[in-house]
């Protein structure tokens, strides 16, 4: 059974869209525009499940949006 899932999430501010599979090897794809959010997600290695994740927001407001 695979252990995998892909969300999207469409707002005014931010469009993302993150895939994960939990049975992985520790890949991350990550472009979220944010360095301190992208480096959280490289946990992705220690956990060995495998990440995708798209960004696209408002930045130059601000990143909680799409935090």
């Amino acid at each position: 059974m695979a252990r995998t899932a892909t969300v999207t999430r469409n707002t005014r501010e931010t469009q993302i869209t993150l895939t994960i599979d939990l049975d992985g090897t520790g890949r991350a794809d990550l472009h979220t525009g944010i360095g301190f959010l992208t480096t959280c997600w490289t946990l992705a290695r220690h956990g060995l499940f495998d990440v995708s994740v798209t960004c696209r927001g408002d930045l130059d407001v601000d990143c909680h949006h799409t935090m």
